[in-house]
């Protein structure tokens, strides 16, 4: 039989919403949107609200569009309940630029909790067979850990959360332009972001400079988009009512 887990939780409506499910004892949990700021918050009280005695949690990341580096702290977050409640916490089907980033931290792309899902727990008596071996009892192992990623990929890796940076700090005047193709034209929010990445792509132009361009020809005194950028939102939207 499957209930729902949490039914949908969110911080901020066009940051991160978690969809979940639990059948039987295992939770399917799937993120929508961007691992940045506050989405830790969001995934503790979806792991909070989860029922007690659940014995998997599994993520679907498919749906997580863009990561910044807090996307790490919401790693960090699963590897924590993983270890405390002892149970298996997957992170899968990661994509796109969130996959980018976990290349250039040196993390599993395949599960980034791979390497800590087996982790001890420091708090466990050792059983008898491992206390036959006196040469392990003087020091306990160290807990594995992901590797610290090289010099070279940690510069690259900041050179990447810059151009994060500036691209969160671009994303007021492009909702602003997705707002505008959602009124004029009846799509989803989603499909409008699609439809400004084409445009963008087709025209060989900043995705910014093209949300520009759409927001001030909406206004009644505004200069139209450049000859380029309005062929192609028009071949975009062509695709898109296909």
């Amino acid at each position: 039989m499957t209930s729902a887990a949490p039914p949908r939780l969110a911080g901020s409506p066009a940051t991160l919403v978690i969809d979940g499910r639990v059948d039987a004892d295992r939770a399917l949990l799937v993120p929508r949107g961007e691992l940045v700021h506050g989405c830790a918050d969001i995934l503790a009280e979806v792991l909070a609200a989860l029922p007690a005695g659940i014995g998997r949690v599994d993520l679907d990341m498919g749906d997580v569009a863009f990561m910044d580096t807090a996307g790490l702290q919401f790693l960090d977050l699963l590897g924590g309940f993983s270890h405390r409640q002892a149970v298996p916490v997957t992170a899968t089907n990661w994509h796109g630029q969130p996959l980018r980033i976990l290349e250039l931290a040196g993390l599993d792309t395949t599960d980034p909790l791979r390497a800590t899902a087996h982790r001890p727990d420091p708090e466990r008596k050792p059983e008898p067979e491992q206390e036959q071996e006196p040469e392990q009892e003087t020091e306990p192992p160290a807990a594995p850990s992901s590797p610290a990623p090289p010099a070279e990929q940690l510069h690259v890796l900041q050179e990447e959360v810059d151009q994060l940076r500036r691209a969160i700090a671009s994303r007021p005047v492009i909702d602003q332009a997705r707002g505008v193709l959602m009124a004029l034209h009846a799509c989803t929010s989603d499909e409008a972001w699609h439809i400004l990445r084409e445009a963008s792509q087709l025209s060989n132009t900043k995705l910014r400079t093209v949300a520009a361009a759409v927001t001030a020809g909406a206004e009644s005194d505004g200069p139209p988009p450049p000859p380029e950028v309005r062929a192609a939102l028009r071949a975009a939207l062509a695709r898109f009512r296909r």
